[in-house]
């Protein structure tokens, strides 16, 4: 396994103290930064990705915030710090129409700095079950699981052969990081890796997306388009989610993965190509073919070797791992550190049977950390989260028929208390009151119904 990738820091800055200052804080979390000198030396590492910017207005003058502009012009979500020598308004203000998120008076304390670290560069040591650490934008998969571990191994043995695979799997588990693995690993990895969504176009459009078309092919067609299998060439091709064809389409498939050659829509002239074709689904093909919807011979073709991705519900073990990754990755989007995982969020995602797999708990944890708040990532803020997640339906209480206000109010403590397991102070916090007011509520309706008790295992 290797180890996520490192994160990178630009630091703008002519300040040895706070070069080195950041350096050290940097070295101490295990993260990298690059230090420029001046925003023009800065000007050519704008296109490198950065997981945070630090720009010195002394160092940089008025030229520091042209260079946030571009630097978050070309990554709209980085977050760029600006430091300053004095702490005005002026100054922040521009700053902030800049598009920086923090603005930083001189002398900057190193506690200080070390917190906007914190929050904006989560980096929870993640090992890679598969993948480029060095890459973040490229294919990262994360987990330990048996099933995993086994299907990763798997296609490490059919990678560096040009048989066609047929990639098997719920919606959500990955299919398309294995595909990015068996190009990658595969002797055609310094070739194009095309991929095609066939269930995003209509059948024509298809058509002319994979085989491109001649100039007047159609209406619309003011000049000649290479198609995917084209762009391909001397590389791999993903047909994504393939049962979504026709049957005409499924013919044309049939011919040209047999025959490695087409014609582009309108046009007589046969182009030869050179492409490894991976197929994903997440339907049984088998019953597609025995149900009449998909072509047995083309169903062959494309599975020389079949691959199956285990669904999250089947790799519980991987989850903890999965939630640090997608702290990793968004954290920093609200700015939010978090140390530390609740414990009765983990024992509900191992209860899940995730139908959304990987891409549900990635939602989830976003979700969780943009509502949340503080070091702990908890479910608390996000009660219909808990609903989905259980697989009940939301509880309206006005749905119990003519209710009073109080009976209301009864019945929406009685439903916070039953999501929570009754923990009081967790249900308070659902409710957006007080624990004090919480507890004289609960007084009441004991005074009122001697059949509650506020301890033990009754009622609350």
């Amino acid at each position: 396994m290797t180890e996520q990738a490192i994160q990178d820091v630009l630091i703008v800055s002519s300040d040895a103290e706070l070069a080195r200052q950041a350096l050290r804080l940097l070295a101490s979390r295990g993260l990298r930064g690059t230090v420029r000198s001046a925003a023009s030396s800065a000007k050519p590492a704008i296109d490198r990705r950065w997981d945070l910017a630090l720009i010195d207005l002394q160092s940089t003058g008025s030229a520091g915030y042209a260079l946030a502009s571009d630097l978050r012009a070309d990554s709209p979500e980085l977050p760029v710090v600006m430091v300053s020598e004095e702490e005005s308004s002026v100054h922040a203000g521009r700053a902030a129409k800049c598009g920086c998120v923090e603005f930083l008076a001189k002398p900057v304390s190193e506690t200080h700095l070390a917190k906007v670290f914190s929050s904006m560069l989560p980096n929870h040591k993640v090992a890679l079950a598969a993948g480029r650490a060095d890459s973040p934008g490229d294919f990262q998969m994360v987990g330990k699981s048996p099933r995993l571990l086994a299907a990763i191994r798997y296609a490490g043995r059919v990678a560096p052969t040009s048989v066609p695979v047929l990639i098997c799997g719920e919606s959500g588990t990955g299919k398309e990081l294995f595909a990015s693995l068996l190009h990658a690993d595969s002797r055609r990895a310094d070739g194009p890796c095309i991929r095609v969504n066939c269930a995003a176009l209509s059948e024509s459009l298809l058509e002319s997306e994979l085989f491109g078309h001649e100039r007047g092919a159609f209406t619309g067609a003011v000049m000649q388009r290479k198609g995917k299998f084209e762009q391909a060439h001397g590389g791999t091709l993903l047909l994504d989610e393939i049962a979504e064809t026709g049957p005409r389409l499924q013919a044309e498939l049939l011919r040209v993965l047999e025959q490695q050659d087409f014609e582009r829509v309108g046009g007589s002239e046969t182009v030869h190509v050179n492409v490894r074709v991976i197929s994903t689904s997440n339907r049984d093909l088998i019953a597609e073919v025995a149900a009449g919807r998909f072509r047995q011979d083309l169903y062959y073709r494309i599975s020389g070797v079949k691959l199956s991705v285990p669904p999250l519900r089947e790799r519980t073990e991987d989850i903890e791992l999965l939630v640090w990754h997608f702290i990793n990755l968004y954290a920093r989007e609200v700015g939010r550190s978090v140390t530390e995982l609740d414990p009765e969020m983990l024992d509900i995602f191992a209860a899940c049977s995730w139908p959304g797999n990987v891409r549900q708990l990635r939602n989830v944890v976003r979700t969780a950390l943009i509502l949340g708040e503080g070091p702990v990532l908890s479910l608390d803020a996000t009660e219909s989260l808990l609903d989905e997640l259980s697989g009940r339906e939301p509880v309206n209480p006005l749905d119990s028929g003519d209710l009073s206000l109080r009976e209301v109010e009864r019945v929406a403590i009685l439903e916070a208390l039953r999501r929570t397991q009754r923990n009081q102070a967790k249900a308070a916090r659902i409710l957006g009151i007080t624990d004090r007011t919480l507890r004289e509520k609960l007084r009441r309706y004991n005074k009122e119904d001697k059949t509650l008790e506020l301890t033990g295992d009754k009622r609350w």
